[in-house]
């Protein structure tokens, strides 16, 4: 069995999808998908072995709240952790969005370096010295 971590990524923009990629292969994961919809992320985790969703908040069709929901709901997925990224903090922070589904949030712009250590932090790859 892999201790390399798998993650799935979606965000509509492809600019920032491809800076969450680089973020991601900073930390040192396995990116398993990296798409533009919610309906796509929420297939890729559901395929499973997931360990982190990285999900927009706003994209057509199913937005992050809903692939959260849907990812909660789900005894086999309910476990994948989840990072919501908007660049709307009243989004992330109305309605508990970030309390009741997902485990942390970051805000846009964000730096893949920020974004990198968020992926680490949240999977327990924290170096320690």
């Amino acid at each position: 069995m892999s201790d390399v971590k798998r993650i799935v990524i979606a965000d509509d923009d492809d600019d920032i999808r491809g800076l969450m990629v680089i973020a991601a292969n900073r930390a040192g994961v396995e990116i398993v998908a990296a798409v533009d919809n919610g309906r796509a992320a929420l297939d890729a985790v559901g395929e499973g072995g997931i360990d982190l969703a990285v999900l927009d908040i706003s994209m057509p069709g199913l937005n992050g709240v809903e692939v959260a929901e849907a990812i909660r709901g789900d005894d086999a997925t309910k476990d994948t952790l989840i990072l919501m990224v908007s660049a709307s903090v009243q989004l992330l922070t109305d309605h508990g969005v970030v309390a009741n589904r997902s485990d942390s949030f970051i805000i846009k712009p964000f730096s893949p370096r920020v974004l990198s250590e968020r992926i680490r932090s949240m999977l327990g790859l924290v170096e320690t010295v």
